[in-house]
């Protein structure tokens, strides 16, 4: 049976933390108004199968990262090839507007199965996309729960991404471990980070602004768990990453190389076993 939980079920494991008033919460989040061209039958295919499509680059950085074995990725994708997950982000909207980094939902999903996070904190949510694949995996490892801060900008992604409610590609079978926090980084991040610290995986993908997320990794640092990883996207949109790996002493750290690129770091105590 796959591990990967269908779309009909789901359980509950909040994180610990109190949610002020006026932030959304899972089960508020709505779909857009705004109508999107349909698929054909071949175009929904070719979209599942790119979500899966990944790189060995990529899966021998994820090894490398959490010490997670070549035997336990194939489990996990194989989990994700007989889950219905792709389908229902497909039904749910994910299509053209996301071409470019369709695979790296499922490199996310890779890397939470392997590292187990119990407390995770993501910048940027918009559409969703990415929050479906890491709630998805703490869903499959039976602990852990994702906060995520937002909305984040739609500046450097694709036109059609504009369309999309906050949330939306979220099914609401997984939203049980997810926390939705209304606000920006500059407002809301450290205390986010200070009522869930330690946190074992952050990841940015907050725009193009470089003090922003120079500001996000930073303060991640200071209460990432000894085994926590931090990962980013569009690296290449600023030199914020590149910066913040040469500060550890590292040439820039790249998960996928994209586009657009992820980079993924092991900030302290090595690999998780």
């Amino acid at each position: 049976m796959p591990a990967v939980p269908p779309v009909s079920g789901a359980s509950s494991s909040r994180p610990e933390l109190a949610v002020p008033e006026g932030d959304a919460v899972p089960s508020l989040v709505e779909r857009s108004e705004r109508p999107r061209s349909l698929l054909t039958p071949a175009a929904r295919k070719a979209v599942r199968q790119r979500m899966l499509l990944l790189r060995q680059v990529a899966l021998d950085r994820i090894t490398n990262l959490t010490g997670a074995s070549a035997a336990d990725l194939v489990r996990y994708r194989r989990e994700l090839k007989e889950s219905d997950l792709c389908e229902t982000l497909v039904q749910r909207g994910a299509g053209l507007a996301f071409t470019q980094e369709l695979p790296q939902g499922a490199l996310l999903y890779l890397l939470v199965r392997a590292a187990r996070p119990a407390r995770v904190l993501e910048t940027g949510v918009r559409p969703g996309y990415s929050t479906a694949w890491i709630l998805a995996a703490l869903e499959a490892n039976g602990n852990g729960a994702l906060t995520s801060l937002g909305p984040g900008p739609t500046a450097g992604r694709q036109r059609g991404v504009h369309d999309y409610g906050v949330g939306q590609l979220v099914p609401p079978a997984l939203r049980s471990r997810w926390t939705l926090a209304l606000g920006n980084t500059e407002d809301r991040l450290r205390e986010l980070l200070q009522a869930l610290r330690p946190i074992d995986l952050f990841f940015s993908d907050n725009g193009p602004d470089a003090d922003r997320t120079r500001l996000e990794l930073r303060s991640a640092w200071e209460v990432l768990a000894p085994s926590g990883l931090l990962i980013a996207h569009h690296v290449d949109a600023n030199p914020a990453w590149s910066d913040f790996c040469a500060l550890q002493g590292l040439s820039m750290q790249v998960l996928d190389p994209g586009p657009p690129p992820m980079g993924a770091l092991a900030m302290r105590g090595g690999p998780r076993r």
